[in-house]
């Protein structure tokens, strides 16, 4: 019975050490410490938008070689369709002239041909005999894969625009830690965000454009993401493997995705160049007489 006692006056005085966490036992474990880059630049707001306006300012035209290859890509059945590798040719000229001349591989025939002036679009397939005409943006939702190739989404992909009058912007600073899994270690992204937004008439309300996110490592851009007039997220593409092609530098793989239509394009460019004189012509498709013209919305 004093041994009892004895214990429950021990355990009286040493609750309050306990609950403090003066006796609490613990142990120690080590964990993965990232890599920071080598080089961490710095920019303020206005020098990151004024470098991404010189960037979209110097740039005339484009024209691209590259490889490309898409996926349909169905997330609530965990199912991807990917299609086989065909070399294309891409070709812009601004404000929003954009022509994708894709060949089929090994037998070297035309896989489509699809030009915009910027406005309206002409998608010519010669597999199907068939082509296809329609606004640049969609007004609903694409049904079948050759419906989803729409001009808009390219020439926003293949050239970061600068922003526009009116647009409104804010720059926050992030890192990214991500896996490196050849070295088997972990890697510190420092980044920038930049979101622009632009005012709804007759609100105080922002309604978002575009997120573009920068490695502090370079200054250039990493991801995008573009939106509609609703807010909702079109488009996400990432650059990476920037490569110096005699004008400066520019990714040499392009991912693009589109989330509300399910698929995905993978473009590996193979050479570039810039500011060479491109005419009306090149921006044409010329559809075979006879060919049946199916009308998009």
């Amino acid at each position: 019975m004093k041994l009892t006692r004895r214990f429950v006056s021990l355990f009286a005085l040493t609750l309050p050490l306990l609950l403090s966490g003066c006796f609490l036992v613990f142990t120690k474990r080590r964990l993965p410490i990232p890599k920071a880059p080598s080089v961490v630049l710095s920019a303020t707001p206005q020098q990151l938008v004024d470098r991404l306006d010189r960037r979209w300012d110097r740039l005339q035209t484009l024209n691209a070689k590259v490889e490309i290859q898409s996926s349909e890509l169905n997330s609530k059945q965990g199912i991807a369709k990917d299609y086989t590798t065909f070399p294309a040719i891409i070709l812009i000229r601004k404000p929003r002239f954009l022509r994708v001349y894709a060949r089929v591989p090994v037998i070297d025939t035309t896989l489509f041909d699809l030009a915009s002036n910027g406005k309206d679009f002409t998608l010519y397939v010669p597999s199907k005999d068939k082509a296809f005409e329609g606004p640049d943006t969609p007004a609903k939702k694409a049904t079948n894969e050759l419906e989803k190739i729409r001009p808009a989404f390219f020439f926003n992909a293949m050239a970061v625009r600068g922003l526009d009058p009116g647009d409104v912007y804010s720059v926050t600073a992030d890192s990214e830690t991500i896996e490196d899994p050849s070295k088997k270690h972990l890697l510190m992204i420092p980044e920038y965000i930049l979101s622009i937004m632009r005012p709804k008439p007759g609100s105080r309300e922002l309604t978002p454009i575009r997120v573009i996110t920068f490695q502090r490592s370079d200054l250039l851009p990493a991801e995008q993401d573009l939106y509609d007039s609703q807010g909702t997220l079109e488009t996400h593409v990432t650059y990476s493997d920037y490569q110096d092609f005699g004008f400066g530098k520019y990714p040499s793989t392009i991912v693009i995705r589109r989330p509300l239509e399910g698929f995905r394009i993978v473009i590996t460019v193979e050479s570039v160049r810039e500011n060479m004189t491109l005419n009306d012509g090149q921006f044409v498709v010329k559809v075979p007489g006879g060919t049946a013209i199916q009308h998009l919305q």
